[in-house]
Formats: C-alpha cells, sequence, structure tokens
C-alpha cells in the first residue's frame, strides 16, 4: 500500500458518497460470490464476467479516492472522475458481452481492441497510484516486450504478435487480466479482509494481544514476545507486512524499546514477525491462495506444507528475542500493564469461535476459502454484537464500515492482481516464460545448488519494494519453472520463492518493511534492515533444506518427518545462540562458531542425502557437548567463593 496517498481523505460530498458506495458494492459482491447468491438467484455467470464487474468497481474507486500525487488531498478532479467513469464503462462492457467477445478472438473486433487499451493503460495508473513506481516499472517492461520482443536477437526473442491482438488477448482471454490470479484477489482476499476488518472493529485483535501480553509478558524480554506471537497471529490474516508493522508496531516497538531493546532490534523484531504472518498458518497471506491456484492444489495441502517451516521461522525469531533479553538484561514487562489471563479469556473467548469456524470450514468441511471467511465473519459479527470485551462493544455501523472499509483495503491487492494478469499473459503469448526458464537453467549449469542460490538472489532482488503478492506472481512466473526443470518438486519450487520473495521486505538496501519498523522505532533503516537479516536468518537456510527434503513440507514417512522436525527445532535453538552470541553468558567467536556449525548439522534432515543421518549426529553430539560444557560453566560460577582458612 502507498501510505503517501491520502486515501479517503475527501469523503465529503457527491464523489464522497459515490467512493463509499462503490467500496459497499465492491465489498457486496465479494461476499455475494462466497455465499454463492448469483448461481442461487438464476445467474449463471463465467467467472470472467463476474471479475470484470469488480474491476469496474476498482477502477472507479481507485481514480476516485487516490491522487495522482502523494500527499494531494480535496474532491477528486475532473480528469480523475473521467477515467473513473471510463474505466468502469470498459470493465462493465466486458462483463456484459464476455461470451461474444471470447468468439469473436480470432477476429480481433476493434471495440474489443479498443477496451483492451483502454484497461490496460487505466490499470496501469490505477497501479502507479496505489502501489508505487516498482511494480509499475516492471508491468511497463512486460508489456513493451509483448509488443517489440519479437525485435530481440537470440534466445530471449518474442513471438511476434499484432499490437491489437495483443491489447485483444490481455482483456479478454482467460489467461489475460481477468484470469485466475484476479479472480482470487476479488474474492478470497476480499472476504479475508472483510473478516479482519471485523475483527479489528470488534475488538478481537484486541483480545489477542492481550493473550499474548498475559502469557508472555511476565518473561524476560516479554515486550519483544508479545510482538512475535501478536504480529504472528494479525498477519496470517492480514497478509501484509508493512500493513501489519504499522498496525501493531505502533504499539509493540515503544514499548520494546521501554524495556531495553536498541531501537534497531526493536523495529527488526517487529518487521520479521511481521513479514512471516504472510507464511503462518492456517490463513497465510494472499500469496498462498494463488499458489494453490497456480498449482492446482487444495488450499489445504499448501498450509501442512508451510507449518514445519513457519515454526521454524517463529521458533528462531522468538529465541533469539529470548536470548538478547538475557544479553542485555531486559527485564519483564510490569505486572500492572499486564491483564491477567483468566480475565483475559473470560471477557474475550467468544473470539475464539470464529477462527474455530474457519479453520472448520477449511480442514474438515473441504469448504472453498471464501466460503470458509464468510462463515466465520458471520459468527464474528453475532459475537461481536452480543460481545463486550473491555468496553467494547461492536456495534451495526460497525458492519457497514467494515464492508466500505474492506472495499477501500481492496485496492492494493485488486490493482496488483490486476497487473499480475497482464503480466502472466504476455508471458504466456509471447513465449518468454519458456525461454526465461531455459535461460536460468543454463546459467545454473544443470547444478541444482547453484540455480537455488541464483533462484534466492533473484528472488530478493526482484521482490525490493514490491508487495509479496506481486513479488510472488513473478517469481511463480518466471524462476519457480526453472526449479522444476532440474527436478524440484512444485510445491517445495513455489515456496521457496515466496520465502525469498516474502524476506526481500527485511533484507537492504530496500526491506520495505524493516524501513517502516524503523521509521516508529526511530532508528536507522540500514541497521534496521541488517538485524532484521540476523534475527530473520532461518527464512534464508530453511527453504534449501526442504527443497532437499519434502520432511520438512509434512511429506514422507511419519518417523521420518519427526525425526526432521525435531532434529531441526533443536538445530534452530543451537544456531540462534551462536547469532545472539549468548546462552548463559557472551560466547565469544569461536564458540559462535561452534554453536552455529552443530546446529546447521542438524538442521539437515536425515534424508537429505546419502549420509545425511550422520550430520544429525554429529551436530547433536557436538551440540549436547557445548550445553552441557556451557551450563556447568555456568554453575561453577554462581557458587560462592570459599575464602582460604
Amino acid at each position: 500500500m502507498d501510505e503517501g496517498n491520502d486515501r479517503g481523505a475527501h469523503r465529503s460530498g457527491w464523489t464522497g458518497w459515490t467512493a463509499r458506495v462503490l467500496a459497499f458494492l465492491l465489498t457486496l459482491a465479494a461476499v455475494g460470490w462466497a455465499a454463492d447468491i448469483y448461481r442461487t438467484a438464476g445467474m449463471l455467470l463465467y467467472n470472467e464476467q463476474f471479475n470484470a464487474f469488480v474491476l469496474a468497481l476498482a477502477l472507479a474507486l481507485v481514480f476516485l479516492t487516490v491522487r495522482a500525487r502523494r500527499g494531494t488531498s480535496g474532491p477528486p478532479p475532473w480528469y480523475d472522475i473521467a477515467a473513473g467513469a471510463i474505466g468502469m464503462a470498459a470493465a462493465l462492457y466486458v462483463a456484459y458481452d464476455h461470451r461474444a467477445l471470447n468468439d469473436a478472438i480470432a477476429f480481433r473486433p476493434l471495440h474489443g481492441v479498443a477496451v483492451g487499451g483502454i484497461l490496460l493503460a487505466l490499470v496501469f495508473e490505477g497501479l502507479r497510484r496505489v502501489s508505487g513506481n516498482v511494480l509499475t516499472v516492471i508491468l511497463l517492461f512486460f508489456i513493451a516486450y509483448g509488443f517489440f520482443g519479437h525485435l530481440i536477437p537470440g534466445e530471449f526473442q518474442g513471438r511476434r504478435v499484432s499490437p491489437d491482438g495483443l491489447l485483444f488477448y490481455l482483456a479478454i482471454d482467460v489467461n489475460g487480466v481477468f484470469g485466475s490470479v484476479f479472480g482470487i484477489a476479488c474474492t478470497i482476499v476480499v472476504t479475508f479482509l472483510l473478516f479482519g476488518s471485523l475483527l479489528g472493529r470488534s475488538g478481537g485483535a484486541n483480545f489477542f494481544t492481550d493473550l499474548a501480553t498475559a502469557v508472555f509478558g511476565g518473561f524476560r524480554g516479554g515486550a519483544a514476545k508479545i510482538s512475535v506471537v501478536a504480529s504472528s497471529l494479525f498477519g496470517t490474516i492480514n497478509g501484509n507486512a508493512v500493513a501489519n508493522v504499522v498496525a501493531t508496531g505502533v504499539v509493540t516497538i515503544p514499548l520494546m524499546k521501554q524495556s531495553g531493546y536498541k531501537p534497531e532490534h526493536a523495529g527488526a523484531i517487529e518487521a520479521v514477525a511481521s513479514t512471516g504472518g504472510q507464511l503462518m498458518p492456517p490463513v497465510m497471506g494472499a500469496a498462498a491462495f494463488i499458489m494453490a491456484e497456480l498449482l492446482g492444489v487444495a488450499y489445504r495441502e499448501i498450509v501442512i506444507a508451510a507449518t514445519v517451516p513457519a515454526l521454524l521461522y517463529y521458533g528462531a525469531l522468538f529465541i533469539q528475542a529470548d536470548l538478547e533479553a538475557a544479553k542485555s538484561n531486559i527485564a519483564a514487562i510490569p505486572k500492572s500493564l499486564i491483564v491477567p489471563a483468566s480475565k483475559v479469556l473470560s471477557e474475550g473467548w467468544y473470539f475464539i469461535l470464529p477462527f474455530a469456524v474457519l479453520i472448520g470450514g477449511l480442514f474438515w468441511l473441504n469448504q472453498s476459502p471464501e466460503t470458509a471467511a464468510l462463515y466465520a465473519s458471520i459468527v464474528l459479527i453475532g459475537c461481536g454484537l452480543a460481545g463486550n470485551y473491555r468496553g467494547n462493544r461492536m456495534q451495526p455501523k460497525d458492519v457497514l464500515e467494515s464492508l466500505v472499509e474492506t472495499g477501500r483495503s481492496s485496492l492494493d491487492i485488486l490493482m496488483i492482481a490486476a497487473a499480475a494478469g497482464f503480466i502472466i499473459g504476455v508471458l504466456n503469448v509471447s513465449g518468454l516464460s519458456f525461454a526465461l526458464t531455459i535461460a536460468l537453467v543454463k546459467l545454473g549449469a544443470g547444478n541444482m545448488v547453484l540455480l537455488l542460490v541464483l533462484a534466492a538472489g533473484i528472488a530478493i532482488v526482484l521482490g525490493m519494494g514490491m508487495p509479496t503478492v506481486g513479488v510472488y506472481v513473478l517469481l511463480a512466473a518466471l524462476v519457480a519453472p526453472a526449479l522444476t526443470e532440474v527436478g524440484v518438486p512444485a510445491l517445495a519450487a513455489h515456496l521457496f520463492v515466496l520465502y525469498f520473495g516474502m524476506m526481500s521486505m527485511t533484507t537492504p538496501p530496500v526491506a520495505v518493511a524493516a524501513f517502516a519498523a524503523a521509521s516508529i522505532a526511530q532508528a536507522d533503516p540500514i541497521r534496521t534492515g541488517l538485524a532484521g537479516v540476523k534475527f530473520g536468518w532461518s527464512a534464508y537456510i530453511v527453504p534449501f533444506l526442504f527443497v532437499a527434503s519434502p520432511t520438512l513440507l509434512m511429506q514422507g514417512q511419519p518417523h521420518e518427518v519427526t525425526l526432521a522436525v525435531v532434529t531441526a527445532m533443536m538445530g534452530v535453538y543451537l544456531v540462534s545462540v551462536g547469532v545472539a552470541g549468548f546462552m548463559t553468558r557472551p560466547i565469544g567467536p569461536v564458540l559462535r562458531i561452534a554453536f552455529a556449525a552443530s546446529g546447521l548439522a542438524m538442521m539437515v534432515p536425515a534424508n537429505a542425502f546419502p549420509g545425511a543421518i550422520w550430520t544429525d549426529i554429529a551436530g547433536f553430539v557436538a551440540g549436547a557437548g557445548l550445553i552441557v560444557s556451557e551450563l556447568g560453566l555456568a554453575r561453577r560460577l554462581r557458587q560462592p567463593r570459599r575464602e582460604p582458612t
């Protein structure tokens, strides 16, 4: 989200009310699709027709609420109103006449070409307004390649496509703007955004923060542990690292600084915790839904596969926050600021019910994600209206405001998804995706390890300054096919690129989540980003491990999975000690290297390669020896010295 634009600042007058109505209708359209109202009412719509209707609302809303220049407020100028109306009319025409347009795709009628050109131009400008310049430049590059790629010599030469044929294809074909990626955004993502909005307005977000405070606030470094737990819970619903930092960091970062954490450490912990929410089951972020669609697997398979890597990610962060607290003598949160867990649960227990409905719908009733989120939202509305958590009772107007708020907050993802549709269309029609796959495989010289390192670097570079969904869609189209070409399982390949694309949020030089946290912490952005790399170290290691062995993705025999998970968690502790430079006391460089090496050896799954079981054994023996030695030394240091007689 482009925080520089004062979205929704102008709410008075007919344009303000029109924007509210459009936002309300956009959310209501997604709710209707999730509830299967259209089919029940006898409206047999193609997916592309519904997607076009949502894009019509989104384009009009973007140009009414987001100004062309950052920081500009006031009523929209006439040209924005005109652009919104034209974009809405073009998309509505596709929704109305999609079948006839699709049948005429080989003939490319002029009115279809004109609609394609209008949608491309307005999505391009809408994307620039909501997400900034990075993704916009990337979209421009791919569109230019679609028009002129056939002029490029060598292996990257594209297929020749006439300009009118390209515009018609991108706007009408199922692989274009109204394809599966946009369909996920305007159904699944919008319903989950509604659930998140309702959770905030009902007091549910405060409930989970208070619960994390009650459980962890009394321990050393409690403020950081609250940040880790609260941000993971909020992030799994929100799915936006920067928005998560802003929403939870305004509370947790000052609390960490007051407890004694360095400003850059406080910002880094919050940034890493917020970024990881996009990989945190049971919901995860929008990219997980897109992954399920692209791979053609059930969403629950993605969630199951992502569970162990997420536990390792947050386990490493939690352990390091604890060791940093011990190293810096950071105390617990004062008891006066902690609400007892019994009181939190007695007043807000009903917030657990919507999550039970959501998880039950996804994993036991085999409901579609948008339907499960809709039922959970209905239960949440009932709980919010009937409950009263710490004086916060949801009012009927809050439900209405959540519907409007969801429509506004979905603009980012809708514009990004529309741009992704155009990019995927160009990749398909030009043959660029195949050429890139071949080029990457050649560059990696057929060596899987080298190709994985190259893919990780490309993912981080491409992801700099981009939202996670946009990063993932690009990487899934450009990099993941090369990994599968050399034998990496498709699910592991997609999770691999998602992890490294996600870590661009905290990896300098353009670490947008870390920079947002640094702004709140009043810390140096680069130092905060470097600290984020330190606290998030596991995300740079674990993807290589689950590519080597699917046991870390919960695939394999139960005893193999159990062994891999147990040894990986033990290894995470050892490496975290080495990274933090502290166990029971500060340790020097030699011991830090020894702890980290033994931990990395234990993290390697036993079936990653022939003989890998011996790395686990060696790591366990070395790690156990180091721990026993440190504990013995600590016990001796605590014993009082005897004075000579």
